[in-house]
């Protein structure tokens, strides 16, 4: 690889006491390119773990069992990675440093057990006393109470409904599967079969979780609150038990046909490669329903499906683990447009081949997204390697926004397919100005009340990180303030402002998230960074600045917004609140001075940062992640960007 300091042209700093010492911010810029340009794979791409809790391992151990499917070495290996999981109070949480969580402990012990791991061992009894302590079954979701049921520990009757009769709703109905989200249409689909059917695994003697039920665990239906029609919740609640009761009649005119529906539907949206809808859950759901379906493991279908599988799981010495899903074209993309910002060149060979990849992996076939968007072209880009039929706007904005700054060799194609992508990324916007991640409009909130949904994440609606990335793309573009698309979407952010002047963040925890995307979407935009919106999440940035001059922000906030902003500094949250102070005209400022020293001073030997904290969000306040890329490229981003500021002070 070529010598960066020779190819590369660092600007002549200023020595102002004000600034970060510059000749220190140099070598850190150079470092941490250094290291990313290092983690490239030799196909062009970068990607790294993508790390979330234990219930996503727990889960394979179920479905070996289920499916006849048992890898002894393979289970043991998971049993090895769930017992290192384990924390000194028998608990799992949802993320590092977070409180017990009653479903990842539960799926762990069921877990541990159904693989041989004794009642009487110290982790079990550790881990029993940490269920107890924090509600027992009582307290858990409806999918751990599914995979209890599928195994006879609970009676089916405790779930709720999800006849697969609701596949047969016609798309213009009130309620049909394309008014919720792409990953619960994944999960939902082939799991309404399963739900339906009410099979049953038993377990043999030693290997059930019943010592796990207390007096409190005797009634775990739903409560409603009221009467029918008091409230949305209560009135779906009397609904499920009406529909469970009509489920018991054998008199099911509509079963076969909607069996038939779920079974072409779900090899309909199986990917080539394997993968469903590039996340466990639709990929073991899916796999789930062929089972049921009588579909033998050497079906091209299950092989492909087991393949895909495979290749989400991650080993580590004796331990083994799946990962939620994988982020090759998110994280390529933003190591892009980090390593742009630090000064590589834009013809260098490392971010001309991440292109020419990238380009190759545009999706140009239509999806789900067609049925509420159905006059759009294709030319969107996904998360994930294969997952064609679910592109997202947030990856289609971060690669648009580094294709145009790559000097590709065959310009004419760059720009077609740009072009192309610019297309359907703004046929995807909502009535409201913003852009939800995989549809349009997806936001009938009343939906969030049915019993299934107690994680509250059965919509997709517009957000603010993801809008705001859309606007910053946009004005790189070249597309001004009054188009008619950004003056929608400028009003949408500016509308959803908190009080106290941060944002809200979606996909990114979470407020320091939020305010970061706002801030710089805003100003690419060329909003007057001197109005009230931007001097309000500038105090508030400074105002949650930790007095290490970090930035970090607890998972918890989803659920406590009194913590908001508040947490143990972190690298990539650092990155993000200087980036929000750059974008608001800041960068000369005491708060950015002292960020910038935070990550110079915790780089480590390998030229990059290191974070034990989750930063990603899956579904606020019930699933977390850990991008292993975000602590490599937001600092480089972050401290690029401050040099460029004060350069041009």
């Amino acid at each position: 690889m070529e010598n960066m300091e020779e190819i590369i042209e660092d600007p002549v700093l200023s020595s102002d006491e004000g600034y970060a010492n510059v000749d220190s911010l140099r070598s850190s810029i150079e470092r941490s390119r250094d290291y990313l340009l290092s983690r490239q794979n030799e196909e062009g791409y970068w990607v790294d773990e993508l790390e979330a809790n234990v219930t996503i391992s727990a889960e394979l151990i179920f479905f070996m069992h289920f499916t006849d499917r048992l890898d002894t070495e393979r289970q043991q290996k998971i049993v090895n990675y769930l017992l290192h999981m384990q924390r000194e109070d028998g608990s799992w949480p949802l993320f590092h440093g977070g409180l017990c969580d009653i479903n990842s402990t539960v799926e762990s012990y069921m877990a541990l057990k159904m693989a041989g791991i004794p009642a009487d061992r110290e982790e079990m009894v550790r881990a029993r006393n940490a269920i107890r302590k924090n509600g027992g079954i009582k307290k858990t979701r409806v999918f751990t109470k599914i995979f209890l049921a599928m195994f006879g520990q609970v009676s089916w009757d405790v779930c709720p409904a999800i006849p697969m009769e609701i596949i047969l709703l016609p798309n213009s109905f009130y309620f049909n599967i394309y008014e919720i989200s792409s990953w619960s249409r994944g999960t939902v689909v082939p799991l309404s079969l399963v739900r339906s059917l009410e099979p049953v695994h038993s377990l043999p003697p030693g290997h059930d979780v019943q010592e796990l039920f207390t007096e409190n665990d005797r009634d775990l239906d739903f409560k409603p609150n009221g009467l029918p029609f008091t409230s949305w919740r209560s009135t779906f609640i009397y609904l499920d038990r009406l529909i469970k009761l009509v489920g018991k009649s054998p008199w099911k005119p509509f079963r076969k046909l909607a069996m038939r529906e779920v079974e072409k539907w779900v090899l309909e949206h199986q990917e080539d490669e394997g993968d469903w809808a590039g996340i466990q859950p639709a990929m073991l759901n899916s796999l789930l329903a062929l089972h049921f379906l009588g579909y033998s493991k050497d079906h091209p279908a299950c092989v492909k499906g087991m393949e895909a599988v495979d290749r989400f799981l991650l080993e580590k010495e004796d331990r083994l683990w799946m990962q939620a899903c994988v982020s090759p074209l998110w994280d390529s993309a933003i190591c892009l447009n980090a390593l742009l910002d630090s000064g590589v060149p834009a013809d260098h060979p490392a971010l001309v081949k991440s292109a020419e990849w990238i380009l190759s992996k545009q999706v140009v076939k239509r999806g789900d997204w067609q049925i509420k968007n159905p006059d759009a072209e294709p030319g969107g880009w996904a998360f994930e390697f294969y997952n064609e039929l679910y592109p997202d706007t947030d990856d289609t904005a971060e690669i648009l926004l580094a294709l145009n700054r790559i000097d590709v060799p065959d310009l004419r194609y760059k720009l077609a397919e740009c072009q192309r992508a610019m297309s359907w990324l703004l046929s995807m916007q909502s009535k409201n100005g913003g852009w939800g991640a995989f549809d349009v409009d997806n936001d009938k909130e009343v939906l969030n009340e049915v019993p299934f949904a107690d994680h509250k994440a059965l919509l997709d609606p517009p957000t603010i990180d993801v809008s705001s990335r859309i606007l910053w793309m946009l004005s790189q573009w070249g597309f001004k303030r009054e188009h008619p698309q950004v003056v929608r979407a400028l009003k949408f952010v500016k509308d959803n402002q908190e009080l106290d002047g941060c944002w809200f963040g979606r996909w990114g925890v979470n407020y320091i998230y939020g305010t970061f995307l706002a801030m710089n979407g805003l100003a690419a935009m060329g909003e007057d960074m001197n109005q009230p919106f931007s001097r309000k999440a500038i105090q508030w940035l400074e105002t949650h600045q930790n007095e290490d001059g970090g930035w970090g922000e607890t998972c918890q906030s989803y659920e406590e917004p009194s913590l908001r902003g508040r947490g143990n500094s972190t690298a990539s949250q650092t990155a993000w609140a200087l980036l929000g102070l750059i974008a608001g005209g800041e960068a000369k400022g005491d708060a950015a001075k002292r960020g910038v020293e935070f990550l110079m001073q915790n780089q480590n030997e390998q030229g990059t940062w290191w974070e034990d904290e989750f930063t990603g969000t899956g579904f606020p306040i019930h699933f977390f992640i850990k991008y292993h890329m975000y602590q490599h490229f937001f600092p480089l981003m972050a401290l690029s960007r401050y040099r460029r500021a004060i350069e041009n002070d």
